[in-house]
């Protein structure tokens, strides 16, 4: 229940640990293009903040 619905919400999240997310209530309110859409907005943040892969990203604010 709950899981994640924005790119922020995934970023925040890989920053603390974890290296997996879940979508599935997001995406059955938003549809299909979720994933796409936070996969955008992964791609805009990291590039913000110069994090090359989510490999990089994992627990970096642990």
């Amino acid at each position: 229940m709950g899981g994640i619905a924005t790119g922020a919400q995934a970023y925040a999240r890989i920053r603390a640990g974890a290296s997996l997310i879940q979508l599935y209530s997001a995406l059955v309110y938003e549809g299909p293009y979720l994933a796409r859409r936070i996969n955008r907005e992964l791609k805009a943040l990291m590039a913000r903040d110069g994090v090359a892969t989510i490999a990089d990203l994992v627990g970096i604010d642990g």
